[in-house]
């Protein structure tokens, strides 16, 4: 399975400057979106929306979010959510259950697992790894940020 590309802006923050990559290959910028914050949709609440106004702040500053990634953003703060819950069931109720057919592993360590696999996926879509952290830091950053020490 391939995997998507990152977008344009990620690809030059992490680059070796002149419109390159870290590859050296020239950045095609690709279509001109308006590069304005989604909202979060209205029924996004509780911690989903904590998590959506902990990070749209820094996606909207290095301008990689458009309106069009609502839809994304929105599913990556939901699965967050089912992440900390079947941890917090695992927690209470513990990592094994007792079945019919034996022990087997509790049905939210499954949960747990699925959820940090498709949040790793769309974080790294918007640049929300730690492998990606030093390149934003470094790239991202405004000229009057005082607190960055990458600059």
């Amino acid at each position: 399975m391939a995997q998507a590309q990152e977008p344009a802006n990620l690809r030059l923050l992490k680059g070796r400057g002149d419109g390159r990559d870290s590859g050296g290959r020239k950045v095609e910028q690709g279509p001109g979106f308006k590069r304005t914050p989604p909202h979060p949709p209205i029924w996004l609440e509780g911690e989903a929306l904590d998590v959506w106004r902990r990070i749209t702040p820094e996606l909207t500053r290095l301008d990689l979010l458009k309106e069009g990634d609502a839809e994304v953003l929105a599913t990556y703060c939901e699965t967050w959510v089912d992440f900390v819950e079947a941890t917090a069931t695992i927690k209470r109720e513990g990592y094994y259950i007792d079945a019919r057919q034996g022990t087997l592993k509790h049905p939210a360590v499954g949960i747990k697992h699925a959820a940090a696999k498709e949040l790793r996926a769309i974080a790294a879509h918007f640049g929300l790894t730690p492998s990606t952290e030093q390149a934003l830091a470094r790239g991202g950053a405004d000229d009057n940020d005082a607190e960055n020490p990458f600059d």
